[in-house]
């Protein structure tokens, strides 16, 4: 079987992946009603990825694109499925007072939850419950902002479950603990996007009407959490990724479809999850199974027209001059800001992939340790710099505006808040860590 390491391909053959991200970047903002059908989703990634996969096995790849879509895509939809389903089985409810610590423990709770239950599952599982705090205040949109920076991405840094392109890296060889290597920068940049989130709103509290304040402490309800119990389901899905890999079942590295053991536990602990958990439950987290249809629509024709722009990261990455930690970092973070951080850190891995390791010190998944933590976390943090960086973005602008929350538009996002405050820190956290 040809793998496609040696043998090259030619650079035109990524048109297709560049028009899939380029498309997925554009559609919510230049065809939103036409783009918002999933079945249109569904028609541009196989408008797109059946060319290129027909293109793939004519010229010898075959290889290279049964093993993205058998042992990359199918792993990536059950977990993010898995984790969709059994978070949505969690409902928080309640209208506590707004004050600036409340908040402020929300967004790091959240950023706690990121790690272990998915950035998608912790912004989905606090969304509302933030936003029902903060109803009687008038000043609330700042508070979504820093909701997006901290439980939506920087949150999701520490475990293969926290976003999606760690997950990727780990299917690629990364063990689950080394991403635990990766707190101080997730502390440093979390806990500074607390402190200025907690004195910014500090300073909007004080602006509040009066009549607002009071509102906001007479009209109150206790927190209560139903669907506890899909918690366990949860750490049935966190034990199945820790676990269940070739550092533990050494088998896996003679049959690679024994992996799979880890995709059906977590299938299992979702099948648990419909079985438990009661409609009612559900349809109080307005609980609908169109978000991971439009992932899974969309990941398949990212997965089918990457492969050929994979293959010619690897082969041609010396040329390349991308060399660097900090080349790495910015390179990985400016796209991932722009196109999804998913396939981004993927590109960025074969990159290094290809490059020259034989003065490396120390390789984790094959690559130079200190470009994996760059590529994870410039792929991670830079997706909070846009919209569209990162899935969870969107549908929380989403359920905002549905709210009555005015959000600023996409440049006005960058403007008014990434760009200031989001792109200082991830520039100081550089000079630090990297």
């Amino acid at each position: 079987m040809n793998s496609g390491l040696t043998e090259s391909i030619p650079l035109y053959a990524s048109i297709p992946f560049f028009l899939m991200l380029m498309t997925i970047a554009v559609g919510p903002l230049l065809f939103h009603h036409w783009w918002e059908n999933n079945r249109n989703k569904l028609i541009v990634s196989l408008a797109l990825g059946i060319p290129t996969a027909i293109y793939l096995i004519a010229t010898g790849f075959l290889y290279n694109l049964e093993h993205q879509l058998i042992f990359d895509y199918i792993p990536f939809i059950i977990l993010l499925g898995g984790l969709f389903i059994i978070t949505g089985g969690i409902n928080l409810s309640g209208d506590i007072e707004a004050k600036p610590s409340i908040n402020t423990l929300f967004l790091a709770i959240g950023a706690v939850l990121a790690s272990f239950m998915g950035t998608t599952g912790a912004a989905m599982l606090l969304i509302r419950p933030v936003i029902n705090t903060n109803t009687q205040r008038k000043f609330k949109m700042h508070t979504i902002l820093f909701f997006i920076a901290t439980v939506a991405n920087a949150g999701g840094l520490l475990t293969p479950l926290g976003d999606p392109p760690l997950f990727l890296l780990y299917l690629r060889g990364a063990p689950f603990t080394w991403f635990f290597h990766l707190v101080p920068e997730w502390l440093f940049v979390n806990g500074l996007l607390l402190i200025i989130y907690f004195f910014t709103d500090r300073y909007y509290h004080k602006k509040e009407h009066p009549a607002h304040i009071i509102l906001d402490k007479t009209e109150v309800s206790p927190i209560r959490l139903k669907g506890g119990f899909n918690f366990i389901f949860l750490a049935g899905v966190v034990l199945s990724v820790a676990f269940l890999n070739q550092q533990y079942i050494p088998a896996i590295g003679n049959n690679a479809y024994l992996s799979f053991i880890r995709e059906a536990a977590i299938l299992s602990m979702a099948v648990l999850s419909l079985l438990f958990t009661s409609k009612k439950l559900r349809q109080a987290n307005k609980f609908t199974y169109g978000p991971i249809i439009e992932v899974a629509f969309l990941f398949l024709g990212i997965f089918t027209t990457m492969v050929p722009a994979l293959i010619w990261l690897e082969t041609n990455a010396k040329t390349l001059g991308v060399d660097t930690v900090t080349q790495f970092y910015y390179a990985t973070g400016v796209l991932s800001s722009f196109l999804d951080n998913a396939p981004t850190a993927i590109s960025f891995y074969n990159l290094a992939l290809g490059l020259d390791t034989s003065t490396a010190t120390s390789l984790i998944a094959g690559i130079p340790e200190n470009f994996l933590k760059a590529i994870s976390v410039g792929s991670v943090f830079f997706g909070a710099m846009t919209y569209i960086g990162n899935g969870p973005n969107f549908m929380v602008k989403a359920i905002a505006e549905e709210n009555k929350i005015d959000m600023p538009s996409f440049f006005g996002y960058m403007i008014k808040f990434s760009l200031i405050i989001l792109l200082p820190i991830f520039i100081i956290a550089q000079l630090l860590f990297l």
